[in-house]
């Protein structure tokens, strides 16, 4: 008999990859919030395949899994990162310091 998907897999595996896009492009939130549906969907799937392991396959599950963990763990990076500058005003500075590139670019 062939072994079932887990529910959620294909949700988990999006979650897995457009958390990565979300902690790039939303100061880390986005993939915070992602990873972390995406890590407890894989939970419940987990639930689901120790209640009947005849009837699923779990080795996809556990990869997403492993992918949503590190979204998560470098989107609280992010966050750390986003706050510490924020809070010391270096944001500020950094965009100054672009504003300044930019015009020396335009004037060539």
């Amino acid at each position: 008999m062939e072994k079932q998907k887990l529910p959620n897999e294909q949700v988990i595996m999006i979650l897995g990859i457009v958390s990565y896009i979300g902690c790039c492009c939303t100061s880390g939130f986005g993939g915070l919030i992602l990873s972390g549906i995406g890590l407890f969907l894989a939970k419940k799937a987990t639930e689901t395949y120790h209640q009947n392991p005849e009837l699923y396959n779990i080795q996809s599950v556990n990869t997403w899994k492993i992918v949503n963990l590190v979204a998560f763990i470098l989107s609280v990076l992010v966050v750390i990162y986003y706050i510490y500058m924020k809070v010391t005003g270096k944001d500020i500075e950094q965009q100054r310091q672009l504003e300044e590139l930019l015009e020396q670019f335009s004037n060539r």
